[in-house]
């Protein structure tokens, strides 16, 4: 793939939170100093006004778009990010920021404890959506920008979007929540406790403390292998694969790999080890376990006080956040008046058609952002 300068993007780093002024996390643990790393692209106007949010989704990093110097493998979302294309670079700068919990960049559980100089394994302190949202506020008040004219994201995104939505409605002008719900159910902390469970019985694991040693690569692919069986759809899993075996004609009626899932399960799992934190996992997983919108009050009392614009978007095949769950989302923000705009897209991709599906996505969101842009200027 050829590269165009235009397109390389820098990571930066922005570093809060000095001791004695430590983040207050939502357990009430204070952690200190914290760094996040973010990329932007496009440029910001004299108004601050075009400012839009991107939140990424469980293993997702700040690389949302472009390609890093040296490197030909686009962000996470380039199909969707960049000039002319949904979120428009040529309109709107464009900010990401790896989470709070991650080891893509910002302080995580791989990262060095400044009161012990190793890393700080489970002595991390466990992390919510709202850390997450609260940490990014920071950096948006860094960046000197009042108001965001949106805050957008798929899955774990869309828990962060409806969070910065409710926590600073006046600092959101507009939301988009793709493939999201306001709480997991059963089914969806079963997953992750699996997941979770397989890294933690890796015998590499070691209670966490496994930094400069040999990594729980074992657990890691098992709960990565889980994972993706998830982001699938049945459909879409029978057309790729089928019953196709693996370069033989017949089962080898053994317990090696015979069948193209199997390895395709398999390369996903080990490819996953060389690039994402075991600890990580297991945090990141746990914050949206415990994430829950209405554990203190109903949804619709929840969002009484959104002040921004939603965009909702569900895919017919997704049962990780199957369509149901969106659509609590819309009836409660309904209910308040507020401006929401619904769209169920036909798709065989599963929970991955948020990544995948741009002919479906980017006229909706092109044309609901070019809304959001006008209201504001007449605002």
């Amino acid at each position: 793939m050829e590269q165009n300068p235009v397109d390389y993007v820098e990571t930066q780093y922005f570093t809060f939170a000095e001791p004695p002024n430590e983040l207050v996390l939502k357990s009430g643990v204070k952690i200190g100093p914290v760094t996040l790393a973010y990329e932007t692209t496009g440029k910001l106007n004299a108004a601050k006004s075009n400012a839009i949010l991107i939140l990424h989704a469980l293993t997702g990093d700040a690389h949302v778009t472009g390609f890093h110097p040296g490197s030909t493998k686009p962000g996470w979302w380039d199909n969707m990010v960049g000039p002319g294309k949904a979120f428009d670079t040529d309109k709107y700068f464009i900010i990401c920021s790896n989470v709070l919990g991650s080891c893509k960049g910002s302080t995580g559980p791989a990262s060095i404890n400044p009161n012990t100089g190793k890393p700080y394994g489970l002595a991390f302190p466990v992390i919510s959506i709202r850390d997450m949202v609260v940490a990014q506020r920071q950096l948006i008040d860094h960046l000197g920008i009042d108001q965001l004219l949106c805050v957008a994201g798929g899955s774990m995104g869309g828990f962060q979007a409806l969070k910065w939505s409710v926590l600073y409605p006046e600092r959101v002008r507009s939301s988009i929540v793709i493939a999201a719900g306001v709480r997991h159910s059963a089914q969806q902390i079963a997953f992750n406790v699996v997941a979770r469970q397989a890294i933690m019985s890796d015998p590499d694991w070691n209670g966490g403390d496994y930094y400069g040693k040999t990594i729980p690569a074992r657990g890691l692919a098992l709960a990565r292998m889980m994972g993706h069986i998830t982001y699938m759809s049945d459909k879409s899993m029978q057309e790729k694969f089928g019953r196709k075996l693996i370069s033989k004609e017949r089962l080898g009626y053994d317990f090696s790999l015979d069948f193209e899932v199997e390895n395709y399960l398999k390369y996903r799992g080990d490819s996953f080890v060389q690039r994402f934190d075991a600890n990580s996992w297991l945090y990141l997983s746990k914050a949206l376990d415990y994430f829950d919108l209405t554990a203190e009050d109903d949804l619709v009392k929840v969002f009484e006080t959104v002040q921004s614009s939603f965009l909702v978007i569900a895919f017919t095949s997704d049962w990780l956040y199957p369509p149901y769950q969106t659509k609590e989302i819309v009836k409660a923000l309904k209910t308040n008046d507020v401006d929401v705009s619904f769209i169920e897209i036909q798709s065989d991709y599963g929970h991955d058609a948020f990544l995948v599906e741009v002919e479906g996505q980017a006229q909706i969101i092109s044309h609901f952002l070019n809304r959001m842009q006008g209201d504001s200027a007449r605002g």
